[in-house]
């Protein structure tokens, strides 16, 4: 008859954790929109009349809801005095500020 080994148990604080999944665009992007909106102290009816969308499609941007196309988020952005570069830069900036380190790559030629 073989002999069990027992293998020595990790404590729990020492193992490898789940990383939690990467924040979707349409949340970091409904973040930056919100904060801007508060910024200029707007309601979200006075920036979506500016947009020409509803306040109730602004809301849902918001929050991540919806996932809006190139045009309305451009319309957004103009309403709030801001480009769709700058505004796109901010929420790449925010995730990467976010997202979990995937270790560093270097290429060679």
């Amino acid at each position: 008859m073989a002999d069990i080994l027992a293998f020595p148990s990790t404590p729990r604080s020492e193992r490898p954790r789940q990383s939690d999944p990467e924040p979707l665009w349409r949340h970091l992007l409904g973040d930056q929109l919100r904060r801007r909106r508060h910024d200029r102290e707007e309601t979200l009816s006075e920036t979506a009349d500016k947009a020409g969308v509803s306040p109730q499609y602004l809301s849902e941007v918001e929050r991540g809801l919806k996932e809006p196309s190139s045009e309305m988020i451009a319309a957004i952005a103009g309403a709030l005095d801001t480009s769709l570069v700058e505004l796109t830069s901010d929420v790449a900036d925010s995730l990467r500020s976010t997202a979990p380190s995937r270790g560093a790559f270097a290429l060679a030629a």
